[in-house]
């Protein structure tokens, strides 16, 4: 093709017509855009000249620069070639289909692993609803003060944080958060011991890549966590499911037949769903059991730092003298969970190698935002937010329970609430969980189903209401509803 016949033409006449100054786009970037995908869906083929980008600026009115700029882009990516004297021509690419002309694509094969992770019962959360379990009060964070240590942290960067590292995690925070532990959960810790992760949930797959293989057996919370069932299940493991009775795990009511567990999950301060907390008894009673079958104990301390009404229970970890505990935590049910901060506080033997396996695995990094939370925590702006939180949670849980007070005394029943973020409420029969929980979603409420939290068939019925992430005008909204859903039907009423 010549280089400004009718089709050259008809390239700057389309172009015209795409380019638009005020989009958000740059002008750059839609010319970029456009040509980009006529080479790609065929309208412009291997061979067809490019009229000058002198021909170009002109028509369109840009700037010549403008046009340079787009083709320099289409000439990296190999979607353009230059010849010497004869300007630029669409370059000779493999044979591409439109999407129209493409075969269907063969159904996907999953793992047996991947369909137990897909086919998991557990509630995920899309956005922040009323009732949304494990989000913390966001409106309440210091923004701007985080911000401004983000900010000066990032300035003040160091050299050294942009290569790899393998240390396990920044030394200020493991020591700002050690010190944060000793005093708050009675953990016995030395900085060395801490690996900083990306949340709770890597903690809990670097665990199973160390400590397990495919087919081992892990003892899990009856209901509990499904952030724990899914990387139990995702790799590989036998879950055997233990009760949970009003003093947490009961190992007593373990299958007869039920081999040794290579790892025990418990949440024992603040038990997750149910809320209940494991007695000192009790917590011997299950170290002695890991110490005499070789098993590690998984410690999630899960919103411990919200009690109300009592004083903290210590740590499950702080009890241990054979060194049978993985101490597991998260910055994201206190700050925010789009931080991804965690981190695990392992026997000292096992240290070294902990650090050395999540440096292969899974890298470490974010070293600014490490030194910021590092400060956040050594100047006391940690424990000060977990103050002002826990006294709204407080306030928020009181203004559920007042706004559920006509539910209660129809026969809804609620959880102590002496911790945690969220309150359980027991219903009488999986229809009725299943018909608040759809009639919930079609008003935009989150109701997250006790049902879900459990592997075995025994189920018991019941809603998770989180408190903690909402205001208290929304839980008002939302609890209003809730409540004249629940009385209607129990008195076979429909709600609309």
């Amino acid at each position: 093709m010549k280089r400004h016949d009718a089709a050259g033409d008809w390239i700057a006449e389309a172009l015209a017509l795409r380019l638009n100054p005020h989009e958000a786009a740059t002008l750059v970037q839609q010319l970029y855009r456009s040509l980009k995908e006529w080479i790609q869906h065929g309208e412009l083929t291997a061979d067809d000249a490019l009229p000058s980008s002198r021909y170009l600026a002109r028509t369109l009115g840009i700037s010549r620069n403008t046009v340079l700029a787009a083709m320099d882009r289409l000439l990296a990516e190999g979607l353009l070639v230059a010849r010497q004297g004869a300007g630029l021509y669409v370059a000779a690419l493999p044979t591409l289909l439109t999407r129209e002309a493409l075969p269907p694509p063969p159904p996907v094969r999953y793992s047996n692993r991947g369909n137990k992770l897909l086919t998991l019962s557990g509630t995920l959360s899309h956005g922040h609803r009323a009732f949304a379990p494990g989000v913390p009060a966001l409106d309440l964070f210091p923004r701007e003060q985080w911000q401004r240590l983000l900010r000066r942290h990032y300035y003040q960067a160091e050299l050294s944080w942009m290569d790899y590292q393998t240390s396990g995690g920044l030394p200020a925070l493991k020591a700002a958060l050690c010190d944060y532990l000793r005093l708050s959960r009675a953990v016995r810790c030395r900085p060395e011991q801490i690996v900083i992760t990306q949340g709770a949930q890597q903690a809990f797959e670097l665990i199973t890549q160390l400590f397990t293989d495919h087919g081992d057996s892990v003892w899990m919370e009856e209901p509990g966590y499904g952030g724990a069932q899914a990387c139990f299940l995702a790799s590989g493991l036998a879950v055997t499911p233990i009760p949970v009775d009003q003093q947490g795990l009961n190992q007593s009511l373990a299958p007869e037949d039920a081999p040794a567990p290579r790892l025990i999950y418990v949440t024992p301060s603040h038990q997750y769903p149910s809320g209940v907390t494991m007695p000192v008894p009790r917590r011997l009673a299950l170290l002695e059991h890991a110490s005499r079958t070789g098993s590690w104990i998984i410690e999630d301390d899960y919103d411990s730092e919200f009690r109300y009404d009592t004083p903290p229970t210590p740590s499950l970890q702080g009890l241990d003298e054979q060194a049978s505990v993985i101490y597991v935590g998260t910055f994201s049910k206190v700050l925010y969970p789009g931080l991804r901060l965690g981190y695990l506080v392992v026997p000292e033997a096992l240290a070294e190698d902990v650090r050395l396996a999540h440096a292969r695995l899974h890298r470490e990094g974010n070293y600014p935002v490490q030194s910021a939370l590092a400060e956040f925590i050594a100047n006391g702006h940690f424990t000060r937010h977990i103050a002002r939180m826990r006294a709204a949670y407080r306030q928020r849980q009181a203004c559920l329970r007042a706004v559920l007070a006509p539910a209660v005394a129809a026969g809804l029943r609620l959880s102590d609430g002496h911790a945690g973020m969220h309150l359980l409420a027991e219903l009488d029969t999986i229809e009725e969980e299943n018909m608040l929980v759809r009639r919930a979603e079609e008003q935009g409420i989150t109701l997250s189903p006790l049902s879900r939290y459990y592997l075995a068939e025994n189920r018991r019925p019941g809603l998770v209401l989180g408190y903690a992430g909402s205001t208290e005008s929304e839980l008002t909204n939302a609890g209003a509803w809730l409540s004249d859903a629940y009385m209607a039907l129990k008195q076979s009423v429909t709600i609309t």
